[in-house]
């Protein structure tokens, strides 16, 4: 509904980039270019600045992008209120998940979702928890699904389930037959650890720390943010990986183990959307099903995929 031209301005205003906004809304870059230029020239005025790898406001465009921030914003809630006299949802939602869960969980709860609502079209992207619930707080995606709890007062974070937190390892080796690990074992073995930002490296080192061991101190390998490359290294006997359970049972063979941690661990899956006075009734209609979904499974009420057992069937701690 909304001019398009303003959707571009706005994009590229938001994102700092013309690349990016390209990328956000499936443009090319030359078709972001000519909106902007277009939009220039009905103002007779520039409204963007462009050196040094940057794009800024200038004095003109702060003023457009303070009314086309208005303008889109009332545009989507007339356009979301309409459709839903309708009573059907219908629309694009947008997204974010961690890599396990985008990995092991996400394509069950699209698959049910959709086949509840056909007319919904989910983008995702799949980036670690902080960056997630960074772009969830600054309205670039409408939900997340992280591994931790959030602290951010701008966003409503609902725990859906939980999944223990295993010490992975090659069958044969010397950790593989323990019925639980404690940090202070663990501590001299080599380590391949996530990436910085990840749910799960932030939990690891919550353990070991609670539990005596600095988490400097650890004999880190490697550091990843792709967990089926973290579970190669492990194979190859690079070292030992904290993996939630659910990434080790979606596995075809046996070719590792997973130990449990001395105190157990267990990494959560949370919905997050934006603590909004209006939010689209598709977001949280998608947050509501989510979390519905897998504390249902988690309470083993519904059975999981094929691929995962029921999470209802771990030890509580």
């Amino acid at each position: 509904m909304a001019d398009r031209r303003l959707q571009v301005f706005h994009a590229v205003a938001k994102l700092g980039s013309f690349t990016r906004a390209a990328e956000t809304l499936y443009m090319t870059q030359p078709a972001v270019t000519f909106q902007i230029k277009q939009l220039e020239e009905q103002f007779n005025t520039r409204l963007l600045d462009r050196g040094h790898g940057k794009v800024t406001l200038t004095p003109a465009g702060d003023i457009v992008f303070a009314y086309a921030d208005r303008i889109l914003g009332l545009s989507d809630e007339m356009e979301t209120r309409i459709a839903e006299l309708t009573d059907e949802l219908t629309g694009v939602i947008t997204i974010g998940t961690s890599q396990t869960i985008g990995a092991y969980w996400l394509p069950m709860l699209l698959d049910k979702f959709i086949k509840k609502y056909p007319r919904v079209i989910p983008r995702v992207f799949v980036a670690n928890s902080e960056n997630i619930e960074n772009r969830v707080a600054a309205h670039d995606l409408d939900v997340g699904l992280v591994e931790k709890q959030s602290a951010d007062p701008t966003l409503e974070c609902s725990l859906a389930c939980r999944d223990e937190l295993l010490v992975v390892v090659p069958r044969g080796h010397e950790l593989a037959s323990a019925k639980s690990l404690t940090a202070e074992t663990l501590q001299g073995y080599p380590f391949v650890d996530r990436d910085p930002g990840a749910a799960i490296r932030a939990l690891a080192e919550e353990f070991f720390r609670n539990n005596g061991v600095p988490p400097e101190t650890l004999n880190r390998r490697a550091e990843l943010g792709s967990l089926a490359s973290i579970l190669h290294l492990v194979e190859q006997g690079l070292g030992f990986a904290l993996v939630a359970s659910a990434a080790l049972r979606a596995r075809k063979d046996d070719a590792l183990t997973g130990v449990s941690l001395e105190p157990r661990l267990y990494s959560s899956l949370n919905v997050l959307v934006p603590k909004d006075r209006f939010r689209a009734r598709l977001h949280s209609t998608f947050a509501e099903f989510t979390v519905k979904l897998f504390s249902e499974i988690e309470q083993g009420v519904v059975m999981p995929a094929s691929s995962l057992n029921k999470i209802s069937s771990q030890p509580q701690p």
